[in-house]
């Protein structure tokens, strides 16, 4: 046993200094990003924004409103064969086939790629840490020398740098810091992402590779730290949940509003809900896989969050902010925020009263 002292931030822990800017507008940002990936060779130029691989978010609808923008959607992995072959065959610059490490993972990519090409392949799992997916990750890259692959999760520099090595273009960053998860209730372990994503970036930028901040982010606050932290890309999956393009049912439920009518009986307002849960809950193990197996436990929440309607308008809300970000830090590109940013470790970073 060993306690590490150094004091490690999450998002809620900082806040960026204002610097002198030369910027005149918001709309003066370049949020365009071109990179160049290590082990694929391919390159990609877009917003770097990914929808999360998670039911009510990476669907093709969300895809087919994303890729407008340049920016990516982990497709969800369930779909079947045929549903993949469709799509891919017609959308391969923003959408990411998703996938496991079984066998059966394996042979559902080889038939879809076999009728389709998909360009950009995320290999996930909830710890990136076993030897065993390491080893998968080298193996497909043997195998599909020409894919661009993200891998992970993991959160410390060391696996960042050996799954780049493995053949990784992308390794995910995050264990436990989305909103539906509870891996660091269930099991205490975890990483507070803002270090977690610096440090990850460090170690993968040494080596030419690249990284993806999941989890954490709760506001465009939030994204525009982690690409001050350098992430290259920010994967989002509650702040996009909700939408129409997620697909799920809207759920109505009626509350008290204080006001009485003429006889005398409460007036209810009508809200709107959609049902979003963890991919690792029990209500994803139940719709997928027939339920929990007996030596697991979920490691998600199930939750209703208030339905947003078209996700475009949560789109221009999530840019303008990051543009604004820019503005205060004198970062004319989104390439140059990191270089511009300081943070400040504080106790609190808003005003809380109307929450």
């Amino acid at each position: 046993m060993r306690i590490e002292n150094e004091i490690k931030l999450d998002y809620s822990n900082v806040l960026l200094r204002p610097k002198r800017s030369t910027l005149g507008s918001r709309k003066d940002v370049n949020l365009n990003r071109t990179y160049t990936f290590r082990n694929s060779k391919a390159t990609y130029t877009g917003i770097p924004i990914i929808a999360a691989n998670m039911d009510g978010v990476g669907t093709w609808d969300m895809h087919n409103v994303l890729r407008q923008d340049g920016m990516l959607t982990a497709i969800v992995k369930h779909y079947n064969i045929a549903t993949q072959v469709e799509n891919f065959s017609k959308h391969t610059e923003f959408a990411i086939y998703s996938m496991g490490i079984t066998e059966d993972d394996l042979a559902k990519f080889r038939a879809v790629n076999s009728g389709s090409t998909p360009r950009w392949v995320c290999i996930d799992v909830a710890n990136g840490y076993s030897e065993r997916f390491i080893e998968f990750v080298a193996r497909f890259r043997d195998e599909f020398p020409d894919k661009i692959i993200i891998a992970g999760n993991v959160v410390t520099g060391d696996v960042t740098e050996e799954l780049i090595l493995n053949g990784a273009d992308i390794v995910k960053v995050g264990i436990g810091p989305g909103s539906v998860c509870t891996t660091r209730l269930q099991t205490g372990v975890g990483y507070p992402q803002l270090s977690a994503v610096i440090e990850c970036a460090d170690a993968a930028h040494g080596l030419g590779g690249h990284i993806i901040a999941d989890g954490g982010c709760t506001c465009p606050g939030d994204v525009s730290k982690a690409y001050a932290g350098g992430a290259d890309f920010v994967m989002l999956g509650g702040m996009l949940a909700g939408h129409d393009e997620g697909g799920g049912d809207v759920i109505s439920k009626y509350f008290r509003n204080g006001e009485i009518d003429e006889h005398g009986k409460y007036i209810l307002d009508e809200r709107q809900f959609v049902e979003f849960y963890g991919m690792s809950s029990e209500a994803a193990n139940e719709k997928h896989f027939g339920g929990l197996k007996s030596y697991r436990s979920s490691e998600g929440r199930e939750i209703t969050v208030p339905y947003r309607g078209a996700v475009s308008d949560t789109i221009q809300d999530l840019l303008g902010g990051i543009r604004s970000t820019c503005t205060y830090v004198g970062a004319n590109r989104l390439k140059d925020l990191s270089k511009c940013a300081t943070f400040i470790k504080c106790t609190d970073t808003h005003n809380r009263v109307y929450e």
